[in-house]
């Protein structure tokens, strides 16, 4: 495992990291603490440091299972969290049937959320405090960033960003806390299956300087290469909700990047689609969905593969300029329209 650092700070992040909401936000089937703890102490010992999570997971879980599988260790751990979301007011997401909460800024409530946070997690402090989903109104909004640097300054955390959702879209928001706010870091999902806007938000991060965060780099699980057309997912997967089509073509796909693994000494699909994402310096670290220690062992040894060459590169652009040869609805995203006045005046920094 090789690490990477925050910019502007002393924070080493490993290069593949663990994203908590698939043991806690239901949403990647059911966990028990001890099923949970095995899998996170299973990562530590293979050279996983930077652990990912929220509040709104599971109401709280995500940050408890930390504190609970380490023990005195969770304070050896780098933990990036999030905030925003009104738990303690509406409850989690999940209960009311996947809606999203309403969001809270108020510094009083910010203060109070982080205090809940490091309780939870039996911390002194937070490493990295994410604003949740930033929208405009949290991009533009003074008050939650004067408060982030007082917590910084009381060392209460050591470094914030923000984190772009819930669907693969808000570019403009993205691009517009990169330029206005002194964030560290922003956390975006990106692929090589799913390139907008994280494509224009990486060339963002290397203009501003700022670190990136990738979270569903393997596509939901199609860029681990352990699936096929047959594949049946449980009931409590929110992968068997989406239509056929998404696995029927993302097996397509699948097969014109191939080539990744050829003559590279036994090098899986699931770390070579790490590698790729690795392969940009301002990639701080990658999120993959974790549920099993097979998977935990193999994205270990991401960094000891041989690097993408620069001639895979430029295939990996034009197979993705041409959707893989695959014929698809293009997607609808979600935030403010790039071409609008709010545009504007967010990008007018």
């Amino acid at each position: 495992m090789q690490y990477r650092l925050v910019p502007g700070t002393d924070i080493s992040v490993s290069e593949v990291g663990f994203g908590v909401w698939t043991l806690s936000a239901g949403w990647w089937g059911d966990y028990s603490d001890e099923d949970a703890s095995a899998l996170l102490n299973h990562a530590y010992d293979l050279g996983y440091t930077f652990y990912d999570t929220a509040d709104t997971y599971g109401n709280g879980a995500g940050e408890t299972i930390l504190a609970t599988a380490f023990g005195d260790r969770v304070k050896d751990i780098v933990v990036g969290t999030k905030f925003g979301y009104d738990i303690y007011g509406y409850g989690e997401a999940r209960s009311r049937g996947q809606r999203e909460l309403p969001q809270l800024w108020d510094p009083g409530y910010i203060r109070y959320a982080c205090e809940q946070s490091l309780k939870r997690l039996r911390r002194d402090s937070i490493d990295l405090y994410q604003v949740h989903n930033v929208k405009s109104d949290s991009v533009m909004d003074d008050d939650i960033y004067d408060t982030l640097e007082a917590l910084k300054a009381d060392g209460k955390i050591r470094a914030y960003g923000v984190a772009l959702g819930p669907a693969n879209g808000w570019i403009v928001e993205g691009a517009a806390a990169m330029r206005r706010r002194d964030v560290s870091t922003v956390q975006l999902i990106h692929n090589l299956f799913e390139q907008h806007p994280g494509k224009a938000l990486i060339d963002e991060a290397r203009q501003t300087g700022k670190g990136v965060l990738v979270r569903v780099p393997h596509s939901s699980g199609l860029l681990e290469g352990h699936y096929t057309e047959e594949t049946t997912f449980a009931k409590n997967d929110h992968r068997r909700h989406r239509p056929r089509s998404w696995l029927v073509n993302g097996m397509k796909k699948l097969e014109t990047v191939a080539f990744l693994t050829e003559n590279r000494d036994g090098a899986t699909m699931g770390q070579m689609a790490l590698k790729w994402l690795l392969s940009e310096p301002h990639v701080l670290t990658t999120l993959p969905n974790i549920y099993n220690a097979d998977q935990i062992e193999d994205f270990a040894g991401t960094s000891d593969c041989a690097d993408v060459t620069p001639e895979e590169m430029r295939k990996l652009a034009d197979l993705y300029a041409e959707n893989f040869g695959i014929e698809e609805p293009v997607m609808d995203f979600k935030g403010v329209a790039e071409d609008s006045e709010e545009a504007r005046v967010l990008l007018s920094a």
